[in-house]
């Protein structure tokens, strides 16, 4: 469990193929020695498992599957990730619950000044818009944010300064993609009215 929080803009180091999958080695600013091989920690949004550290870094092990389904398949030596380690029993909840199990991407579409913040107006798929709500909770690329406007499959959500600079949203492009994790309660809503609706179908079997 993670809480959309970032605490770190780590970097990606190598990138090395292995096992029909991918090791990543990522640099954090972060007490490495802090983390247990096998603890979770968010990269960017995702759930990954240290399987090995460094002195300044760590490493995961990437599965297809998860690179099929993020956009941890584009990224490159240098690149930069948003880090959260998992939460603890007892940490603040700053942001919201955020489980780290990416629901697909958003499009990023525009960018513009809001006074002292920027307003990032994003596309998201069409089978997760009715789970995005104005004054929601959302998680793009690790970081939890308040939905500010919802039209259709856009919104858009408010960057203060200070998330701005710590965070890699603001190094983020317009038409770039960014990991999207809907609010865990509004799947389960969303999977409540659909198995309402299979009723029907259910009976008549």
């Amino acid at each position: 469990m993670f809480t959309g929080i970032v605490m770190d803009i780590g970097t990606v180091v190598r990138i090395e193929p292995r096992d029909g999958a991918a090791l990543y080695e990522i640099s954090t600013a972060l007490p490495v020695a802090d983390m247990a091989i096998g603890a979770s920690v968010a990269c960017a949004g995702v759930c990954l498992t240290v399987i090995d550290k460094g002195p300044r870094s760590f490493m995961v092990q990437v599965s297809n599957a998860t690179l099929d389904k993020t956009t941890l398949r584009d990224w490159v030596p240098g690149a930069p990730v948003n880090i959260e380690p998992s939460l603890k029993v007892g940490d603040e909840i700053g942001g919201h619950i955020v489980t780290g199990h990416v629901d697909g991407w958003a499009t990023l579409d525009k960018i513009y000044p809001d006074g002292a913040s920027y307003r990032l107006v994003f596309t998201a798929p069409d089978e997760l818009a009715a789970m995005i709500a104005t004054k929601g909770s959302v998680c793009l690329d690790g970081v939890s944010l308040t939905v500010n406007v919802v039209d259709g499959a856009r919104f858009s959500v408010n960057i203060i300064p200070h998330t701005w600079a710590v965070t890699t949203l603001g190094q983020t492009k317009v038409g770039q993609a960014v990991h999207i994790e809907v609010d865990p309660l509004a799947r389960y809503i969303a999977r409540r009215m659909e198995y309402a609706l299979e009723a029907p179908a259910r009976k008549e079997a």
